[in-house]
């Protein structure tokens, strides 16, 4: 992994987890895998296991202004749906889990480092490392409960999830979903904004 192991830590099936990971948080009890698809309608992301074994499925539509996506587990249940709010400064997404829970997440600001995005009815953080693309997941009491990271240059936008609290597995799940849009709205709107300028 070279001088970018401490930095950027996504790890492929198969692999060891990071040994900056397991240094701070120990081993993970549970490691998931996501890619993405691209389909005429349909945005689809699948998530594996460490054998390969898709364990969830996450599909969206496209050109909806509200960003709605569901996800299933393998055997078709339904787990979460998440929309996103249309003309939100805070880059703010609702989830919904299939036991009623509900919770948003909103990005307080954006920096050059780090962000930090607060999950509303749960009072969780997730906190990002945008330079590494590394993000991790904390509890009200700022215990570790997962760690996502995203693996530099993919074509199909490839994440790795190290999960300590198997016990929020389904959340951990609807909010790595979640991150992965809001991060590809940014892209996009960074585009946006890039090619507006261009043209002026």
């Amino acid at each position: 992994m070279g001088i970018f192991s401490d930095i950027h830590r996504f790890r492929e099936q198969g692999k060891e987890a990071n040994k900056y990971n397991v240094s701070e948080y120990g081993r993970p009890a549970r490691s998931l895998f996501t890619s993405s698809k691209l389909f005429s309608l349909h945005h689809r992301i699948d998530i594996t296991d460490e054998n390969g074994n898709v364990v969830y499925e996450a599909n969206s539509k496209l050109f909806s202004l509200h960003d709605k996506t569901d996800i299933k587990d393998a055997n078709g249940r339904q787990v979460a749906h998440i929309e996103k709010k249309f003309l939100s400064l805070h880059e703010r997404h609702f989830v919904t889990m299939a036991d009623g829970t509900r919770f948003e997440l909103s990005n307080e600001l954006f920096h050059l480092i780090g962000d930090i995005t607060n999950i509303e009815g749960l009072g969780w953080q997730l906190r990002g490392n945008i330079l590494g693309l590394n993000f991790s997941l904390c509890d009200e009491n700022e215990d570790i409960i997962a760690v996502m990271n995203q693996k530099m240059l993919s074509v199909h936008d490839k994440y790795c999830v190290d999960i300590y609290r198997p016990e929020y597995e389904d959340k951990v799940v609807a909010i790595l979903i979640t991150l992965q849009h809001m991060i590809i709205d940014r892209e996009n709107s960074a585009a946006s904004s890039s090619s507006s300028s261009s043209s002026d």
